[in-house]
């Protein structure tokens, strides 16, 4: 490494890290490799493992998840899940690498390659958009709070990937993972199969292999879809256990962003390092007390065991009847691992919730995005949700190929969180799902959990504001995945992890997609 490489890496580390290159110190001892490191299926675990044993370093993978990228997200199959790549990736892994050798007790996730949704704020060389044209030049001033801590923990940024446009919130019949600026995602089991949204293009990064894990967000399915989609891990947090500071919202009473990750243990990693306490985001301050400093405690083979889990069959009356099939087998499994199931259960107020349309999201998402907008530069032609339809018009050939009704009707409200109307709703939302809801079917039957199939009870949980875990089901005849999600009242995390990775252990249904 030359002399002027050696400073310009140093000026991007302190302490010791810095010293040991400008001594000229940065020197890998040579491994002699019995077989290269497979990425695929690799957890996070295994590559802190031949990250300490120097059996792979951080920057080999990066060039891996890159080349992997190359080869199947932009060329042969063309996934299409990755927006933007870090141009600063690679010096950051080297980065990484040097301090390694210079410090111990490093976290679980330092130098591992993560994938971040592009509503999320990124700051430097990366973008933030929405996967919408309109703020196709929008460069964040500083990074969102989760982005922060995952810095912290010493993760690597290695891109953003792509989404169904402003999170699913812009119009109706828009595809599951279709982005004005990015194209259409494709699930990597299969073309034909939905990718889930709008979290799509990390769910299908992180299925396909092109990251360690990811980050998506979610207001009312957003993770539990394309996590089950993509037979994937999904934790959608109670709402304040992650903060929202950092991210183009839709609505704050149910806004989150959460892990997605190919196992439980992955997940929760993210889990931990993405929590905490941020004073731009109340609702984290009103949870101090309610999150744990380490949800790995919560990982138990044995957590089935004396579980009380319900299911309430009037979720499934959607699905087709195969994939029923892999439901009742799962609550069969769960059974066998010493869970109490009761079978059925009825939410009392799914009914009512179903025929209504609260106008809450409508309000929130015209609130909350003016007050994004308002702090993006001048660059961006956008600074209001006034001007994103504007945009939209004027360039209606690339921005506007499923319309914009969603937009167009959040924009004719007042916006205003005062109005009675609004206030009527977001009473009724908390009503009818917690007191009325989850909490009314949980308490009557001393449940843990509720079980749904893949993201079926995403509204009822989202309206609450009550956290959700997706894991692997299985797949149908064809090879589509299927998901069982975990449903529990607030701050229920610790004992929907313990059911999710027990069911996770006792079955491992995840089998990777097979794209070359």
């Amino acid at each position: 490494m030359s002399k002027k490489k050696k400073f310009a890496l140093a000026a991007t580390l302190t302490g010791a890290a810095a010293a040991a290159i400008t001594a000229g110190m940065f020197l890998r001892k040579e491994v002699i490799r019995t077989r290269p490191f497979d990425i695929e299926e690799a957890t996070i675990d295994k590559m802190q493992k031949a990250l300490k044993q120097g059996r792979i370093t951080s920057k080999e993978l990066v060039e891996a998840y890159l080349d992997r990228i190359r080869r199947l997200d932009q060329d042969g199959p063309k996934i299409h899940s990755i927006l933007e790549l870090n141009p600063d990736a690679l010096h950051e892994a080297e980065a990484s690498d040097v301090r390694r050798t210079v410090t111990r007790n490093l976290g679980p996730l330092f130098g591992i390659p993560v994938i971040v949704k592009d509503n999320i704020n990124t700051a430097g060389k990366m973008h933030t958009t929405a996967g919408s044209v309109a703020l196709k030049e929008n460069i964040a001033s500083q990074d969102a709070f989760v982005v922060r801590k995952l810095r912290k923990a010493g993760a690597i940024i290695l891109g953003k990937a792509n989404l169904t446009e402003f999170a699913n919130f812009m119009t109706e019949n828009m595809p599951n993972g279709y982005s004005s600026l990015g194209g259409k995602v494709l699930n990597p089991y299969g073309p034909s199969f939905d990718v889930g949204g709008s979290s799509s293009g990390p769910g299908a990064a992180v299925a396909a292999n092109f990251a360690a894990a990811g980050i998506g967000t979610e207001t009312s399915g957003s993770i539990l879809s394309p996590a089950s989609a993509n037979s994937l891990v999904g934790i959608k947090p109670t709402i304040g256990v992650v903060s929202r500071s950092g991210i183009i919202p839709i609505a704050h009473s149910q806004d989150t962003a959460g892990p997605m990750a190919r196992t439980v243990r992955d997940a929760v990693l993210l889990l931990n390092a993405i929590t905490g306490v941020d004073e731009e985001d109340e609702e984290t301050v009103w949870s101090q007390g309610d999150v744990p400093k380490d949800y790995t405690a919560f990982l138990k083979k044995n957590g089935l065991k004396d579980a009380r889990i319900g299911i309430d069959r009037h979720y499934l009356d959607s699905l087709n009847k195969e994939k029923i099939q892999l439901i009742d087998q799962a609550l069969k499994d769960m059974k066998e691992k010493g869970a109490i199931v009761i079978d059925p259960v009825v939410i009392p107020s799914s009914d009512q919730l179903e025929e209504r349309e609260s106008s809450v999201m409508y309000y929130e998402f015209k609130w909350d995005l003016n007050r994004y907008l308002e702090t993006v530069s001048s660059d961006v032609p956008v600074h209001s949700l006034s001007d994103v339809i504007a945009y939209n018009q004027e360039h209606e050939d690339s921005a506007l190929k499923y319309r914009q009704t969603v937009l167009e009707k959040a924009n004719q409200l007042s916006g205003d969180l005062g109005d009675q109307r609004y206030l009527a709703d977001r009473a009724d939302d908390i009503r009818l799902s917690r007191k009325e809801g989850i909490d009314a079917v949980m308490k009557a039957h001393h449940l843990d959990a509720l079980i749904f199939a893949d993201y079926q009870g995403c509204d009822i949980a989202a309206k609450a504001g009550y956290p959700s875990i997706t894991v692997p089901a299985g797949y149908t005849s064809e090879g589509e995945p299927v998901g069982v999600t975990f449903t529990g009242m607030a701050f229920s995390e610790p004992k929907l992890i313990a059911l999710a990775y027990a069911y996770e252990q006792a079955t491992k249904h995840r089998v990777r997609p097979v794209l070359d």
